[in-house]
């Protein structure tokens, strides 16, 4: 698959939304992890569609004042637009402000992922996973003080991830299945890492 113009002008977007955010915690600009998810899924087979909206994928949660729903839609498609809408654990008319309490969001988005397509899986799978990744290599560096950068503690974090890889799961192809191994695998060295 050859990527398009279309990818480089979500790129572009992306950078331009995401400019001044960084990582929790970290003096690691955002674009970082929309990059490495992206990546993910091209190296998962994910279509040209899909990578897009890996890279877009926190545009209308994180940013709802810089783009709203109808023009993801009218710049990138219906299916890009319905991906990152789907990867959002905000309400659909989020338009800003405070946002519903962590716990709340969070059992609304596992609940929605039991009825999501494949391309919803897939970029929210390459979005733990990464996040996983990020969060184990910071504990391996920094210890349990990196438990306090979130707006959860440890235990309800732990539950969520138990949760989406329970559905993960249940739900993916065997197209990602090599992606989803890797995110249980993760999981099992945080837990074995006693963190």
């Amino acid at each position: 698959m050859d990527l398009t113009t279309r990818y480089r002008n979500a790129l572009t977007l992306a950078f331009d939304i995401h400019a001044g955010d960084f990582r929790k915690g970290k003096a690691v600009p955002y674009i970082s992890h929309l990059m490495s998810v992206s990546a993910l899924v091209l190296e998962h087979g994910g279509s040209e569609d899909e990578a897009i909206a890996a890279l877009l994928h926190d545009v209308l949660e994180d940013h709802p004042e810089a783009i709203t729903f109808a023009e993801l839609s009218e710049r990138f498609g219906c299916v890009v637009a319905d991906i990152v809408r789907g990867c959002s654990d905000t309400p659909d008319d989020y338009t800003g402000g405070e946002k519903p309490a962590w716990k709340e969001r969070k059992r609304s988005y596992l609940k929605h992922l039991h009825s999501a397509s494949a391309s919803v899986l897939r970029v929210a799978l390459a979005d733990k996973l990464h996040n996983c990744r990020d969060l184990r290599n910071d504990l391996r560096t920094h210890g349990k003080k990196v438990w306090e950068r979130f707006n959860a503690d440890k235990k309800e974090q732990l539950w969520y991830y138990d949760q989406l890889l329970r559905i993960f799961a249940q739900r993916l192809d065997a197209q990602s299945q090599p992606m989803l191994l890797q995110f249980k695998e993760v999981l099992n060295e945080i837990r074995r890492d006693g963190f």
